[in-house]
């Protein structure tokens, strides 16, 4: 089971998770055009997506989806709350998620989980191939209990840390949008990214991916840093998942 990243950051996100032939695109923030480069660098073509799913409505995560599911018949899978405010279910091979129960494409098991964000019917996922766990968690303003649970025992996770409590504060957003990216329903922090380190079970972590760090509230020195307090590990050993390169394979493997 491997995955890569797109890019991630608030210019446009998307994940790529394969296993046995099958292969999912976790969002598509990014033009057509754009996404088809960017898959390239990582050897691979539209022709080779499964299925695109869908966390929520916001540009940076759905502005590529209808496009690319109408040119490659890409069946899309949203929940119905999603798809209502992207207009996703006019495509002709939309799918419903039900953010409470779990569902199977070829062989990749995913769990949806529900999330404080403010979208409609937004969600996250685990996945799972009966060997290996890859979560993934960004746009969520607070952590739960089932976040927790979810996300524990994970053999690779993509983590939001948007960005630094004190430089939000302190930079030049206006009072509204401070308040909307740091409040309950906005984006993870480097502090409350540290915290679900420090509550979850790390044990089996081989990847640890810091992404959507935003460029103007925080830095990757910063969000590694915080991190790797909750791991005592050196902070080297973090991935960053940029907006302009996105990350390359990582392939997860037995010991």
């Amino acid at each position: 089971m491997q995955f890569a990243l797109l890019g991630s950051g608030s210019r446009g996100n998307s994940t790529l998770i394969e296993t046995d032939g099958t292969a999912i695109l976790i969002d598509c923030g990014f033009s057509m055009r754009e996404t088809e480069r960017r898959l390239q660098r990582l050897s691979r073509e539209m022709t080779q997506v499964t299925a695109i799913l869908v966390t929520h409505e916001h540009g940076d995560h759905v502005r590529g989806v209808a496009s690319l599911s109408k040119k490659y018949d890409i069946p899309v899978w949203s929940s119905r709350g999603t798809a209502k405010a992207a207009k996703l279910e006019e495509l002709q091979h939309w799918n419903c998620i039900d953010i409470h129960q779990d569902f199977e494409i070829n062989s990749i098991h995913i769990q949806p989980v529900p999330v404080p964000h403010d979208a409609k019917e937004p969600c996250q996922f685990v996945f799972s191939n009966g060997d290996w766990r890859i979560g993934v968690l960004t746009d969520t303003g607070s952590i739960t209990p089932y976040i927790e649970e979810q996300y524990s025992a994970c053999d690779a996770f993509i983590l939001e840390a948007n960005h630094d409590e004190e430089m939000l504060a302190n930079g030049s957003y206006p009072a509204s949008l401070k308040q909307r990216v740091g409040g309950n329903y906005g984006h993870l922090n480097n502090r409350q990214a540290k915290d679900l380190l420090n509550t979850i079970d790390i044990s089996k972590l081989q990847y640890l991916v810091a992404s959507h760090i935003s460029d103007k509230n925080n830095t990757v020195a910063l969000a590694r840093d915080k991190m790797s307090e909750a791991l005592d590990m050196d902070a080297s050993w973090i991935d960053v998942a940029s907006q302009d390169d996105g990350l390359d394979w990582r392939v997860l493997k037995h010991d």
